[in-house]
């Protein structure tokens, strides 16, 4: 006797008792037959019962309306671009809970639950629409698919750019301030972004990928920092920039140019840094002096290049920084120009000023200095 006679007299048993449609009928024996479709399976079984299907007792036909789900699918896609896609299902509680009275009243174990064969077979559906391929791990978006209010929900893997931008134009904020009403969050006043102003390098940033590439908001990992003032000059300084729930998935240009920004080097890539990336900065500081300098003195400005810089934060903690060459150059009797090449991190106003940093350029010269404006002419990732 054949595993299918096998099941005929306790699928006849079943189907005394209640109407089930194919694919509940087959999805209680095609894992014992090692079957794929439960629906053809049912159909089977059900031509030797020679009873017709009704109403089902389990999911009250809930498969036969499986295209109007998968419509609700194709609409919420329609303006994204993947290739993986993931399905979730959330079906009413009544649904379930017959499931499981009919396995546990004919002691039916290893069977998939009528909440996997409705994302089994929308997955399936789908991806014979689309050709895109259904990846459970890591799918570039999830579908989750409401059969109590006949809703589809997408949510799409973030994704993260890489990049570096040159600042040539004073006056432009490094960071965006976060909006007011969310705190960064996102909210509707905003339009989710977080920030509801776009007049800073992250807001000038975060609107070219929110044009490029959709999503709500944009997180950034700055490789260093500048101040308002100052400029970034050279190659640019190296960012990344995590954007949540985008609707594209690729960049064509790798360059833009703003009025006072240039990006360059635009990629995607698999994520942020987990760990600080190690840098240094070439940088050019102006220096006010209170005290007037003479060649002389300024010579003792080489001695920061052969020791190292040390950092105390207000924490506690203390960091070491190293200054690699130096040059200087005097502009008048109280002020000089000095570019060095250091390590990242260094708090230049702080550094010139020594304030909590030793040795300072105001220590060194044993004299108040302060830092007029500092610009970066360079950036390099170790």
């Amino acid at each position: 006797m054949s595993d299918y006679q096998k099941i005929l007299p306790l699928a006849n048993q079943i189907l005394k008792k209640y109407d089930l449609c194919d694919h509940c009928l087959g999805r209680l024996f095609s894992n014992k037959l090692h079957l794929s479709s439960n629906k053809l399976l049912g159909k089977k079984i059900r031509a030797k019962s020679h009873k017709p299907s009704q109403r089902c007792y389990v999911c009250k036909n809930l498969f036969s309306n499986l295209d109007y789900f998968l419509k609700l699918m194709l609409d919420s896609a329609s303006d994204h671009s993947f290739n993986t896609f993931s399905v979730g299902t959330m079906i009413k509680p009544s649904i379930v809970d017959r499931d499981d009275f009919i396995r546990s009243k004919f002691k039916l174990k290893g069977i998939d639950s009528i909440k996997t064969d409705l994302t089994k077979e929308l997955g399936k559906s789908f991806s014979r629409k689309t050709k895109k391929i259904v990846d459970h791990l890591d799918p570039d978006v999830a579908f989750t698919v409401n059969f109590k209010d006949e809703s589809c929900d997408i949510r799409s893997k973030s994704i993260t750019v890489s990049g570096r931008y040159v600042k040539t134009t004073r006056g432009i904020l490094q960071k965006q301030k976060p909006c007011e009403n969310c705190s960064g969050k996102g909210c509707r006043i905003c339009d989710f972004h977080g920030i509801s102003n776009f007049d800073s390098v992250e807001g000038m940033i975060s609107k070219y990928l929110f044009e490029k590439l959709g999503g709500t908001t944009a997180k950034f990992t700055w490789i260093g920092g500048e101040d308002k003032s100052s400029l970034v000059l050279g190659s640019g300084r190296p960012f990344f920039a995590k954007i949540r729930n985008p609707l594209r998935r690729n960049l064509r240009n790798k360059t833009k140019k703003f009025d006072s920004i240039e990006l360059s080097n635009l990629k995607i890539v698999s994520e942020s840094p987990k760990k600080p990336l190690r840098f240094n900065s070439t940088i050019m500081i102006k220096i006010l002096t209170d005290l007037e300098l003479d060649s002389k003195t300024l010579k003792k400005l080489r001695d920061l290049s052969k020791q190292l810089i040390v950092v105390y934060e207000k924490s506690g903690k203390r960091s070491e920084k190293k200054i690699h060459s130096l040059k200087y150059k005097k502009n008048s009797k109280n002020t000089f120009t000095l570019t060095l090449n250091a390590d990242g991190g260094l708090p230049v106003k702080r550094f010139v000023l020594g304030d909590d940093i030793s040795p300072g350029v105001s220590q060194i010269l044993n004299t108040v200095c302060k830092c007029q404006e500092f610009d970066f002419l360079d950036i390099q990732v170790q």
